[in-house]
């Protein structure tokens, strides 16, 4: 090779992190559109159930036990997989005897900080919501809570793990300390992502194009309903605000509270992750990222995006992919 060449693709190597630095410096964030917004906490305290070491290990292991569904082939970790962002990417869960579930199922990752659990909120905390589905028939099917009790005082490992975990107990293996357990664990199931980062003070956490998508999910408003920490999870709203909703099979919260204003109201879900937790919406109707914020600026705001706007707001979406921890997500007794 030539010196004249060598010092052309040189001059060429040392001009790209120029090119870069002057794109990066090209994209302005007001710094007043970031105080709607909160990083993550390291963990999702709650008084009512105070975290101890050992009892999310407890509920780690009740998290990935199969002996809490009738069957003994069904655990939480079936429809809220650990490993793929806390879902199963199923439309609908399959439960016991392959029932299909009438809603997409949530993630579990950073969940315990929402206002309240499942789409409708009928559960307050993640502690109550870890003890429906072991007794809803279509899913893990159990008979009763004692029924639960029964199998697990039938395990040594689980007789200790109980005692451990909740001290002083004369009967500490009760269907009331399985929630707690399990929500404990729940409680430290925290994704920080680049996007935490960037809230932190780190301005290069995210890139010229994740800011230019920041400045575009502004502009279209979708902070309105995702905001704070979690970018959601912190208000319920009706579905098809602005443009009706076609499906009206689910009639949300209505189901609930029997009040005709509930109808297709559902809980705001958080975008944290959002880009690894397809299908999307409360039926999983929507395949892709792309076609649900598409229908979300339609139905919610009125607003119909170009596909660089929609491009864009995806991108902005990728920085809210966290991190998992694979240490504390491995089961680690039986």
């Amino acid at each position: 090779m030539s010196t004249k060449v060598s010092a052309l693709l040189l001059s060429a190597a040392l001009l790209v992190p120029a090119c870069k630095r002057h794109e990066q410096a090209a994209v302005k964030v007001d710094a007043a559109q970031l105080a709607a917004f909160a990083p993550l906490p390291a963990a999702m305290e709650s008084p009512a159930n105070p975290l101890t070491e050992a009892k999310t290990d407890l509920g780690r292991t009740l998290f990935y036990d199969t002996r809490l569904s009738h069957d003994q082939d069904l655990s939480c970790n079936s429809c809220h997989d650990l490993k793929a962002y806390g879902v199963d990417q199923r439309q609908f869960s399959v439960g016991t005897k392959h029932q299909l579930g009438g809603r997409n199922s949530q993630t579990v990752y950073n969940a315990a900080a929402q206002l309240a659990q499942f789409w409708d909120g009928r559960a307050p905390t993640v502690e109550e919501q870890a003890k429906g589905p072991i007794l809803n028939p279509v899913e893990m099917a159990m008979p009763n809570s004692q029924a639960v009790i029964a199998r697990l005082r039938a395990v040594p490992v689980y007789r200790e793990a109980f005692r451990k975990a909740f001290p002083g107990q004369s009967d500490p293996i009760t269907y009331d300390n399985v929630g707690l357990a399990i929500g404990a664990f729940e409680r430290r199931l925290v994704t920080p992502s680049p996007w935490d980062r960037y809230l932190q003070g780190d301005t290069a956490a995210l890139t010229p194009a994740e800011k230019q998508g920041f400045n575009t999910f502004i502009a279209t408003g979708c902070q309105a309903c995702h905001n704070g920490a979690l970018m959601g999870g912190s208000m319920y709203e009706k579905i098809g605000v602005v443009r009706p909703w076609p499906d009206r099979t689910d009639i949300g919260r209505a189901a609930i509270t029997h009040q005709a204003s509930d109808t297709l109201v559902f809980k705001v879900p958080s975008l944290r992750n959002v880009e690894r937790t397809a299908p999307y919406f409360h039926r999983g109707t929507a395949a892709t990222l792309h076609e649900a914020v598409l229908l979300m600026a339609q139905h919610q705001l009125g607003r119909d995006l170009t596909e660089q706007q929609v491009s864009e707001i995806e991108a902005f979406l990728h920085a809210l992919t966290g991190e998992v921890s694979a240490a504390y997500i491995a089961p680690r007794m039986q």
